[in-house]
């Protein structure tokens, strides 16, 4: 009698074999589908009609080559069939999937999720480098990008309005990798972002009254602490015959407002040239008569661009940091400006920053996943060489719950902001205790 072990590793060995026999007869039906097209047909169909048509023909070839396979079996088939014809592959398995906000690819076999804060790895793989290179191709053509041995690193977006980065052999040593960040075709809204405890309603109405008054604003966060998000979420309180011009290197923002001009950057051609950087959309950008500009992420020369726009009548302005604190995004402004070789006297960059910004607003991720908005700080002005900032609003936390995850509280500090004028000349009114010295919601 076999031992136990022995059983396992035949079983698995079976399975093994079951997959790889899957594998094979799909890219068996995927080849002769390709062969059996009628393209020029097939050019006036659009969409859903265009899927049906393909749809049946799979079928045929199913039962054609295989017609022992069961009914969930043979759906499945199909299903990744037309996954490779009109979509991303296995990639469409996890997109599918709503309550992903990562997918980090690491080769073609280790895929792992981001999932309510924890990072689990996922049971979809690809078949091969070469299958997950064909992925990639299809998903940056689709935007003009391009990525190959030239050009081994790229940006681009997905359909939906997920950011893609992805990086090739030979700088990634283990295959082909990519890190996608979600972001579904229904964004989060103000309310869905309050019930999630990101912030109170005190501090909406305070950022409400400041995005009407057309104060300028810095959004700071690390890397996934919902700094896009949030500036989505603001851009609904903009006025709606405003022109609001964006500026990106791969487009993301899904403003809510209906006279919108997105603008990206592009990479250089495989000669070296062609190459339009965000500095030089934010130099155009001034030309087009814009009301507002917002520039999806400040990373090099073009914040002093940004600075200068707040400066010179364009109020209302956003754009979002890479920093810890809102102290930290004003360090951050005043390296990427000086690493751009501009060569700028320290106290004139902080004077032009303490000129343009009115408010920081700091998004974090806590531990455990939690994203809160942990400070809403003005800055008031310059005393010498230091700017002068202070906080509205606070998240203090208390612990961590049984789960590993941080919790806490919201405060208000009670500083009542030096804009309140400008608060009232623009209409705005607020309530009068809003500001005084509490923890919110008690």
């Amino acid at each position: 009698m076999p031992s136990p072990s022995t059983t396992a590793r035949a079983l698995g060995r079976g399975m093994e074999n079951q997959q790889l026999d899957f594998e094979n007869l799909k890219r068996l039906i995927h080849g002769k589908l390709v062969d059996k097209l009628d393209l020029s047909r097939l050019g006036a169909l659009e969409g859903d009609t265009l899927r049906r048509e393909i749809r049946l023909v799979v079928e045929h070839l199913c039962d054609t080559e295989n017609p022992l396979l069961n009914r969930s079996e043979r759906e499945r088939l199909i299903e990744e069939v037309l996954d490779e014809t009109f979509g991303f592959g296995p990639l469409e398995l996890l997109l599918k999937e709503e309550d992903v906000a990562d997918i980090m690819i690491n080769g073609p076999k280790n895929i792992f999720l981001e999932k309510g804060g924890r990072i689990i790895k996922s049971k979809v793989t690809f078949r091969d480098n070469d299958h997950l290179m064909q992925v990639l191709d299809r998903i940056v053509s689709k935007v003009g990008r391009r990525i190959d041995e030239t050009s081994p690193m790229c940006d681009a977006r997905l359909p939906d309005g997920s950011r893609v980065n992805a990086i090739i052999p030979p700088l990634a040593l283990d295959g082909p990798s990519m890190t996608i960040r979600r972001f579904g075709s229904n964004p989060l809204t103000l309310e869905k972002l309050l019930n999630f405890g990101a912030f109170t309603p005190e501090m909406v109405m305070l950022l409400e009254g400041a995005m009407k008054a057309r104060l300028n604003i810095i959004i700071s966060g690390g890397t996934g602490s919902g700094k896009t998000t949030l500036l989505n979420t603001l851009s609904s309180f903009i006025q709606p015959d405003h022109r609001i011009i964006t500026i990106e290197d791969a487009a993301e923002l899904q403003l809510q407002q209906p006279h919108v001009l997105r603008l990206e950057t592009r990479p250089p051609n495989i000669e070296g040239k062609g190459r339009v950087n965000a500095t030089d959309l934010v130099k155009n950008a001034l030309r087009m008569r814009p009301d507002r500009i917002i520039i999806g992420e400040c990373r090099g020369p073009e914040s002093l661009d940004m600075l200068q726009a707040m400066n010179t009548g364009h109020e209302g302005s956003l754009t979002t940091i890479h920093a810890n604190t809102p102290r930290d995004a004003v360090s951050r402004l005043e390296t990427m400006i000086s690493m751009g070789g501009i060569e700028l006297p320290i106290r004139a960059l902080r004077h032009q920053f303490s000129s343009a910004v009115d408010l920081i607003i700091q998004s974090n991720r806590l531990q455990g996943g939690p994203r809160k908005v942990t400070h809403i700080t003005e800055v008031v002005g310059m005393e010498g060489d230091t700017i002068i900032m202070q906080d509205l609003f606070l998240f203090v936390q208390d612990g961590i719950d049984e789960d590993g995850k941080a919790f806490g509280h919201f405060e208000s500090t009670g500083v009542r902001p030096a804009f309140m004028d400008r608060l009232e000349s623009a209409g705005v009114r607020l309530p009068q205790n809003l500001f005084s010295a509490r923890a919110l919601g008690s």
